[in-house]
């Protein structure tokens, strides 16, 4: 709904903006010029802010709570927040929005951590096409099989800091460094945006709750 007013706001503002050039007799380059730059920094707030840069744990839930009919975005909301019911319904929908291979193999690694299936994040994990994110896959199976010193390697090769910090956290909580681990999380959530920032949150709710209540 918030998101709807949002656009129908944009959209008279518009419709204003354009009649006040047209009435002033501005040059029609220049108004489809400062219409479209309009159109792009609306988009820009309402999708790609809180996708790739919103930090407001609140802001970033109602957005994705909303893209029920865009499923590879939707699909964050239901595992971050272990809507069991919904979850295998969304993934079928993924699975049958997008055909290849590549494309389906992020969500069928995201898909393999959430239900803690190794073998489906190691089958998924040749056909993911972003390094970090085949890094970030390849450190999580070798920390679940107790390589914490392969793990620890592996991850050195992650650009992102954000995975790092999360994955390096889950290495010293599994050696029962909780202090360790709570201080790579605050790392983890400092520096991701997003939904990233928010997946980490939900997760870190349930396996560090003094850590999200120190993020406002």
């Amino acid at each position: 709904m918030r998101k709807l007013r949002w656009e129908v706001v944009m959209a008279i503002i518009g419709f204003w903006f354009v009649l006040f050039m047209t009435w002033n007799e501005y040059s029609k380059v220049l108004t489809i010029s400062v219409v479209l730059t309009g159109i792009f920094i609306a988009y820009f707030r309402i999708h790609w802010y809180p996708l790739g840069f919103d930090k407001n744990i609140e802001r970033v839930e109602s957005y994705l709570r909303n893209q029920q009919n865009t499923p590879g975005v939707y699909i964050n909301y239901v595992l971050a927040n272990k809507l069991d019911d919904k979850a295998e319904i969304v993934m079928e929908q993924i699975l049958l929005k997008y055909k290849q291979k590549a494309s389906q193999a992020p969500f069928k690694a995201a898909y393999g951590f959430y239900n803690k299936d190794l073998n489906a994040i190691r089958e998924a994990i040749p056909h993911i096409r972003w390094s970090d994110y085949r890094a970030y896959y390849e450190t999580y199976l070798l920390m679940e099989e107790d390589n914490s010193e392969q793990a620890r390697e592996r991850l050195k090769s992650i650009k992102k800091h954000w995975m790092r910090s999360a994955l390096l956290g889950g290495i010293e909580l599994k050696a029962g460094r909780r202090d360790l681990a709570i201080q790579l999380a605050k790392e983890a959530l400092h520096v991701s945006k997003g939904v990233h920032h928010y997946v980490l949150y939900k997760e870190y709710e349930r396996l560090y709750p003094e850590v999200v209540k120190t993020v406002s």
